[in-house]
């Protein structure tokens, strides 16, 4: 009975653990693939809280860069609209040190030190890293540019009472160049090539946003209307006046929106390209 029993108790174990570890061997079904607003804030939110520590040095770096940029500029030039083109420039240029240079170097390190494997295999949209990310970076500029300007304004006796002008500069200007800074950190075969592409669009944010345009030679002129931040800083200088042309700065933000729209796309074109290298 015993050797019965045990051969039974065996021959039923091979049985019914026969379809258990068929069952086992089922691929289990994955999760759905999250949407693209929910995923969007969940990167955001990690981007956000990962960048709290390591960035805000380099906030404080980008602001005072740009402080003394204006003390320097304020012994050369001492009001009217090259005053103008100076605090705009400097406030504009707060963004571009955080969203296009730390960006393009963000990215060139997660692409050269394997990081992209990571976000490869969650199930978040590629559009939803690098706009998560994109946004996060972005919103550390707010509070430098807004200091910026505040500062010019009172350096330079300029008129603050169109200021909120800033509400659509940054995020826009950000916009565009954090799609730009995410694309060339992406497309750069190496990290230095990546963090040499954000130093340069950094330099040249400096150079062709915060010297006055009606001094520049008409070849250099042309290479400023090819910066995207060039027209979040022509909207801000607009409002300075003392009855803006909204007409104008409409326009000029719209510009920046198209470019935002289209470098963002890029990037999350060359994100793709990355992750499946």
């Amino acid at each position: 009975m015993s050797a019965v029993s045990a051969e039974a108790v065996t021959q039923d174990a091979f049985t019914g653990g026969g379809r258990t570890r068929a069952g086992d061997d089922a691929a289990a079904p994955l999760a759905p693939r999250a949407h693209l607003l929910p995923a969007l804030a969940a990167v955001y939110r990690a981007q956000l809280s990962r960048a709290r520590v390591a960035r805000i040095p380099l906030l404080f770096v980008a602001t005072f860069q740009s402080l003394g940029i204006m003390v320097m500029m304020r012994g050369v030039v001492d009001g009217g609209d090259d005053a103008r083109a100076v605090v705009a420039g400097s406030s504009v240029l707060v963004v571009a040190f955080v969203a296009l240079n730390l960006l393009a170097q963000y990215f060139g390190q997660l692409r050269a030190g394997g990081g992209l494997d990571h976000y490869a295999t969650l199930p978040v949209p590629p559009a939803a890293v690098v706009l998560g990310a994109a946004g996060a970076y972005a919103s550390f500029t707010v509070p430098g540019a807004a200091v910026t300007a505040v500062v010019g304004s009172v350096l330079f006796k300029l008129p603050m009472a169109h200021l909120w002008v800033l509400a659509g500069v940054i995020p826009l200007s950000g916009a565009a160049l954090s799609g730009l800074g995410a694309a060339l950190g992406l497309l750069a075969p190496r990290q230095e090539l990546a963090t040499l592409c954000g130093q340069l669009g950094m330099s040249a944010a400096l150079l062709l946003g915060v010297l006055p345009a009606a001094h520049m030679p008409a070849p250099i002129a042309y290479a400023r209307d090819l910066l995207p931040s060039t027209y979040g800083v022509e909207a801000l200088v607009h409002s300075f006046d003392a009855r803006p042309d909204w007409l104008l700065v409409a326009a000029d933000l719209g510009v920046c929106a198209a470019v935002g729209v289209v470098s963002l796309a890029a990037a999350t074109w060359a994100y793709r390209r990355a992750a499946v290298r």
